[in-house]
């Protein structure tokens, strides 16, 4: 969670890192440029603003990154809310990927299109992802479950239980453990 200033930029920078976007680029271009970029520094600042400031100019400022982050998630198809991915979030394409807005996620998780992040029946039945989850295109991840860090989820997977074991790989529905080995792009964790 960003909490400061420090955070912030941090955040930025392991973001930037991850989703392999030159040094040379330290904003995208207005018009143009690289849209997913776009997106997640104003997730990162919409974050910091909703967290860390409280004067008016910082409530205005909240407003217009809260307005640009509901913009940019519609251009983009994404529904990606405040606080719930810890730094090294890396979206690999446009499309569709909705996260529940009370579900937890790790340092550096890797997330392809049509995943869907939610909730069981109960509104507090939401997932908990460790550091290091390589999530495939289409992937469904739903209930009060806990995914352990370095594990890999196969594309068009249905996760509803929770997998402890670290550095796995899952598929299938419901998924089930398939390879011993978990995130082939596992980061480390700073």
């Amino acid at each position: 969670m960003i909490n400061c200033k420090n955070d912030l930029k941090r955040y930025l920078r392991i973001d930037k890192m991850t989703l392999g976007v030159p040094d040379t680029k330290k904003y995208p271009k207005l018009l143009g440029g690289d849209e997913i970029w776009k997106f997640q520094i104003i997730l990162r600042y919409h974050e910091y603003y909703n967290n860390c400031h409280k004067s008016k100019i910082d409530r205005l400022l909240l407003k217009i990154f809260s307005l640009l982050h509901h913009y940019y998630g519609i251009k983009l198809g994404f529904e990606i809310p405040c606080n719930v991915f810890e730094e090294g979030l890396k979206i690999n394409h446009r499309g569709p990927i909705i996260v529940n807005p009370k579900a937890k996620i790790g340092k550096f998780c890797d997330i392809h299109s049509g995943v869907n992040i939610g909730q069981n029946i109960a509104p507090d039945d939401v997932p908990v992802l460790g550091d290091n989850v390589w999530i495939g295109p289409g992937a469904k991840i739903f209930g009060k479950i806990f995914i352990a860090d370095n594990i890999a989820i196969g594309a068009n997977s249905v996760v509803n239980r929770s997998f402890a074991e670290q550095n796995i790989t899952i598929a299938g529905i419901p998924a089930k453990k398939i390879k011993d080995s978990g995130n082939p792009y596992k980061r480390a964790i700073i």
